[in-house]
């Protein structure tokens, strides 16, 4: 009879290659043959090769929606809709300007109706013309005036709103906004005057300038449709 280990009083032999986690030894690793878990260690889930997080700006399978810092995934906003607020923002303008444009028109016919009662015949039919001259001027004067205030109205109203609101009031009503792509953030004083600017630019060859910024989001293969003024000011336009 022999005697095995005194440890073993059954005389088994030890297992060979048990699971790891009960003091038995491991086998050596073959190569090409994935490691064996322990009990008790939950399984990570597989990750594709070559996954990574989306990174801040980029878009969502094309979809419309794209990350953004602070806010996080946000949609940007369709031309149509973008359409919809300047067309509103335009018809609030033009509201105003003929209003102004209106009561300059009347003083002004105002005056030269006036200035038809001066009697030719009269001593001082020369001083009364030049009285109702020196009136009309100062009427024309005016008008002009107020077309300027309407123009830097105008300025401000685009500039000011979208750099400090980001939003005009068009684009409130239609739950739009501007913002910074890489902060998230309202464009501030400089973005906004980009923003502003260049359209304004454009205008001085008969409009069509303006036009091809104001459609330059079509041409925008990124998916973000950012118009020519947006990528120069570094903004996007979204819904809220």
């Amino acid at each position: 009879m022999s005697f095995g280990d005194p440890n073993n009083p059954y005389g088994q032999q030890p297992q060979q290659g048990g699971q790891p986690g009960y003091g038995y030894p491991q086998q050596p690793q073959q190569p090409g043959v994935p490691p064996q878990q322990g009990y008790g260690y939950p399984q990570q889930p597989a990750q594709p090769y070559g996954a990574a997080p989306q990174a801040p700006g980029t878009l969502q399978a094309n979809n419309g929606y794209i990350n953004v810092p602070v806010l996080g995934t946000v949609q940007v906003a369709s031309m149509g809709a973008r359409f919809g607020a300047r067309l509103i923002d335009g018809v609030a303008i033009s509201v105003v300007v003929w209003v102004l444009m209106a009561v300059g028109l009347a003083g002004v016919v105002g005056v030269a109706e006036t200035a038809q009662t001066c009697d030719p015949m009269a001593a001082d039919y020369q001083t009364c013309v030049n009285e109702q001259a020196e009136a009309a001027g100062g009427m024309l004067a005016a008008v002009f005036g107020m077309l300027a205030l309407v123009a830097i109205a105008t300025m401000l109203y685009e500039w000011l709103m979208i750099a400090f609101v980001g939003a005009t009031l068009g684009k409130m009503a239609l739950g739009l906004r501007v913002i910074k792509e890489n902060t998230g953030q309202k464009p501030g004083l400089g973005g906004g005057f980009i923003r502003w600017i260049i359209p304004i630019v454009g205008a001085f060859l008969c409009y069509i300038g303006a036009i091809l910024v104001y459609i330059s989001p079509f041409f925008d293969n990124s998916g973000k449709l950012q118009g020519w003024h947006d990528r120069a000011a570094g903004t996007l336009v979204i819904k809220k």
